[in-house]
Order: C-alpha cells, then structure tokens, then sequence
C-alpha cells in the first residue's frame, strides 16, 4: 500500500513555462511527506529542485522558478530550450516512492509549424504548391510525434533527438520557401 505517483507534462505554445500536473493517485492511509520535484534540463547533470508541493499540484516554472535563470526574473523569463527534460517526482522515502520521466520538449518545432501554417494563409481555394507544403507539415508532425514517442516509451533518446533535429531542419527549410519572417 503505497501511492501510486504519476506526472503529466503537456505540451505547450508557451516558451517561458513548463506545465507540470500531478496525476498521482496517494494513499490516504500512507504519509504524504517530503514531496521532491527534480527537473534537469538538456545539457545539465543536477537537477533543479522544487520542494513543499501540495498533493494534486499544478505548476507553471519559469527558467527563474527552478533556478535556471538567476537574473532579471521579475521584468523577463528567458525560453525554455527544447530537448530532453528529466523529471523526477517523489516522496519519502523518496529513494522507493518515486516516477521518472524524459519529456521531449517540442515548443520550438510546434511554434515553427503555426507560423509556417499562418505563413501558408490558407484559403479553401488552395494551390498545389500549397498542397504540397501542407503534406510536409502533416509528415513532420507524425514524425515529431514519433520523436516524442522514442524519447519518452521507447526509451531511445538518442534516436528521439535525432528524429527532432531532422524535423527542426525541414521545418526551417520549409519556412524559407513559403517565405516565412522566421526563416533562417
């Protein structure tokens, strides 16, 4: 009899935030004590600790929330990079009682593609050459889902990443033939 601990970690259009929501399911006869949430973003080896959550808990971080940006935080938020989060939920014992996630962070590629699509200005009427470009942006869907899909059940971060930095590439290809302000 222990609880059952679970996070959702959606993703988001909002660059400066990462949404994390408990989806525990806790024991009512079992302490809820010394509730952990480490965060360790790509490139990092220690994660960032926030501690005291509540049962149930919905957090919005800020890179200032969690320690990753220490200067400026009450007039800027600097963007969460995309890549491979580790997050870590636990409570005491927190060595047994514990759920571990690598989350690919995909904000970039989804802004990318909305404004490639608004960079399309679909019309009923469309063209062939927008037909083409809108059967580029469905496969490069699939295939950033299926980034997220090696990275966070496969358990292949390595192929996930490959996966995702193909798709960054023909997102950014794509949005300098529809010429797109965004295009590099």
């Amino acid at each position: 009899m222990k609880h059952q601990l679970g996070l959702d970690v959606p993703d988001t259009l909002v660059s400066q935030i990462i949404h994390i929501r408990d989806a525990s399911i806790y024991n009512s006869l079992v302490p809820y004590e010394c509730p952990i949430l480490e965060i360790t973003p790509p490139g990092f080896v220690e994660p960032f600790v926030v501690e005291d959550l509540e049962q149930n808990f919905t957090v919005n971080l800020s890179a200032c929330d969690i320690g990753l940006q220490t200067a400026n935080c009450e007039t800027y938020h600097n963007d969460f990079t995309d890549g491979i989060y580790v997050i870590k939920w636990s409570v005491s014992p927190n060595d047994k009682v514990y759920v571990e996630y690598n989350h690919l962070r995909i904000t970039k590629a989804l802004i990318k593609i909305n404004e490639i699509l608004c960079c399309l200005n679909l019309r009923p009427d469309y063209n062939e050459k927008i037909q083409e470009a809108i059967k580029q942006i469905q496969i490069l869907t699939v295939l950033l889902k299926a980034a997220k899909a090696q990275v966070e059940f496969c358990h292949k971060p390595e192929q996930g990443m490959q996966m995702y930095n193909y798709v960054i590439k023909k997102l950014d290809k794509l949005a300098c033939g529809c010429g797109c302000s965004s295009c590099k």
